[in-house]
């Protein structure tokens, strides 16, 4: 067991070794349209909720004068 542990660490250490990380200049590039798009979608589901439950409140409720 102790044989198979050092192995599967042997492994890691050469599997990362061969990783290639992004430079500063693209994670936060990255990390910009992520967080746009993450922006976007919300405001988009927001007001898609709130249409959707506004048109629900007339439908059960009806009109109330």
């Amino acid at each position: 067991m102790t044989k198979d542990i050092t192995r599967f660490l042997a492994e890691v250490k050469a599997e990362m070794a061969k990783v290639v990380w992004p430079s500063w200049h693209d994670l936060v590039a990255s990390t910009i349209i992520v967080l746009i798009l993450v922006t976007i979608f919300a405001i988009y589901l927001g007001a898609v909720d709130l249409v959707l439950s506004k048109a629900a409140e007339l439908f059960l409720f009806g009109v109330r004068a």
